[in-house]
């Protein structure tokens, strides 16, 4: 799913109404009417509706769904905020139609006309929408605060106001915190980082009925990877003539003394997704213990208690290095000698991607297409520092860019960065903050490129299983219950799924 800018979106509106043809109010009415159909089926009618308008095109729909709610028997109070005295036409009609219903509307034109709030209210907040380019002040940013400090449940239309689509919030006092967004179409950019996650805690996609054909022709670097994508990612196994080497072989390299347990369950990951065989290489101390947990896996054996020497004698399809590897002079000597002969495919996560910080100029010797998957203090060492994640972002452009390589920056919505497009991940839950679970995402991540999927499919991919498996437990399990090893168990059911 494309995630788009405000002047596509509104090249998307524009479009539709001539093509369709839709007169602009009735598309108004069609997109509000989707968002009163979420609240009436999520709230129960007794409850008291506050409705805050702006005079743009947002505050048109909060007047739709105002007059709608109250149709259905909501009890409703709709206040309009001036804004520069400027009303366009679709919420002038639609300021008409709800007058005609007898609704109580109040105009906000000073502060003593701010109405008393309840946490017992609904808030809908249709002040500011998608264009806002410059942050809230005077009488629109007092009531943006007071509804902030009413502690009700606040849903925002289209994106909380506020709130920037394409840039940084600087005035943080000036945003709606909203508990639910009801966007239309697509998703924006904003809901993805996590500088805006006080703003957006959850959200909804409405399909408005935007011409697709003309949205699937707009250009954007950025996608939204859902199971729409994850399906037709997919390659299921047809061919009855397999055999373990059709689905190629992995090569999990890391390990030191007490942090066994990462290349594990990486090897674990990546033989529970597929991969036809799976080889550890790890330091002697390790040896009985991966032998014992994982019998599937073939083991070869560095030092005693840490790699060094880096020298595995199988040919792997794949090499993930770095999960409990740690930085030690040996080891760094060793890594660096590693990657200077290494040509093979590589997945770098954990101790090895600390290395490449140490030693940046070593980024020159990943081979084209290498998957890094740091987290975000990983990505920092990596990068550098950033103000905002605006310039998170470029600087992660300009990263991948220069090494050819492709950035899996684990959080919330798990980022996938290649040269060509960034894909913000659609699966996951909080289930996921807990001790190797990044190990387990890297072998999945390993196991599914050693199959044939493509370095952008692998990563892509793997995140969203890794996050389905999270989602798919916690509708029968708490959350602080799942551990890294159970990822592997609910692979399957992931797998299934998208067979359906």
């Amino acid at each position: 799913m494309k995630i788009l800018s405000p002047k596509q979106i509104a090249e998307a509106d524009h479009y539709t109404i001539k093509n369709e043809p839709i007169s602009p109010v009735n598309l108004m009415e069609r997109a509000a009417t989707k968002c009163f159909e979420w609240i009436s089926s999520n709230f129960e009618n007794t409850k008291s509706v506050k409705v805050f308008c702006g005079t743009g095109n947002n505050g048109g729909d909060g007047l739709v769904i105002a007059r709608l709610l109250k149709n259905k028997g909501f009890s409703v109070k709709t206040f309009i905020l001036p804004l520069g005295n400027k009303q366009t036409e679709e919420f002038s009609i639609n300021l008409k139609r709800l007058d005609d219903v007898c609704a109580k509307i109040v105009f906000i034109e000073k502060q003593e006309d701010l109405p008393k709030l309840s946490p017992r209210d609904l808030i809908i907040d249709a002040i500011f929408g998608n264009g806002l380019n410059r942050a809230p002040e005077g009488l629109s940013k007092n009531l943006i605060q007071y509804i902030n400090e009413a502690k009700a449940t606040v849903i925002a239309i289209d994106i909380p106001s506020g709130l920037f689509s394409g840039k940084s919030v600087t005035a943080k006092d000036s945003v709606i915190k909203a508990h639910h967004t009801l966007t239309f179409q697509v998703p924006k950019l904003a809901f993805f980082l996590p500088d805006n996650k006080n703003f957006i805690k959850d959200w909804t996609i409405l399909d408005i009925k935007l011409n697709t054909s003309f949205i699937n022709k707009l250009p954007t670097k950025y996608h939204y990877f859902t199971a729409q994508e994850a399906k037709a990612t997919y390659k299921a196994r047809n061919d009855k003539w397999a055999h373990k080497g059709t689905y190629g072989h992995s090569l999990i390299i890391g390990g030191s003394y007490g942090k066994i347990g990462a290349p594990t369950l990486s090897a674990k990951a990546a033989l529970k997704i597929g991969s036809g065989l799976v080889t550890a290489y790890i330091p002697k101390c390790g040896y009985t213990i991966m032998q014992t947990a994982l019998p599937e896996v073939m083991a070869e054996t560095d030092h005693e208690i840490e790699l060094a020497d880096f020298t595995p004698t199988i040919n792997a399809t794949v090499i993930e290095i770095g999960p409990g590897m740690g930085t030690s002079d040996l080891t760094l000597a060793g890594f660096k000698k590693f990657l200077q002969n290494n040509k093979t495919p590589l997945v770098v996560d954990a101790d090895a991607l600390n290395c490449l910080a140490l030693n940046k100029e070593l980024l020159t010797l990943l081979p084209k297409n290498s998957i890094l998957t740091p987290h975000p203090k990983e990505l920092e060492r990596l990068i550098g520092k950033w103000d905002n994640d605006y310039e998170k972002l470029e600087k992660i452009k300009i990263f991948v860019e220069k090494y050819s390589i492709i950035l899996v920056v684990k959080g919330a919505y798990t980022l996938t960065a290649t040269k060509e497009a960034f894909y913000f991940n659609s699966t996951g839950n909080n289930a996921l903050a807990t001790a190797g679970s990044g190990d387990v995402l890297t072998g999945i991540i390993t196991g599914l490129l050693a199959q044939g999927y493509s370095p952008r499919e692998a990563s892509c991919f793997g995140v969203y299983i890794h996050g389905r498996t999270a989602e798919i437990y916690t509708t029968n399990h708490a959350p602080e219950t799942f551990t890294a090893s159970l990822i592997a168990d609910y692979l399957s059911d992931v797998i299934l799924e998208l067979q359906e």
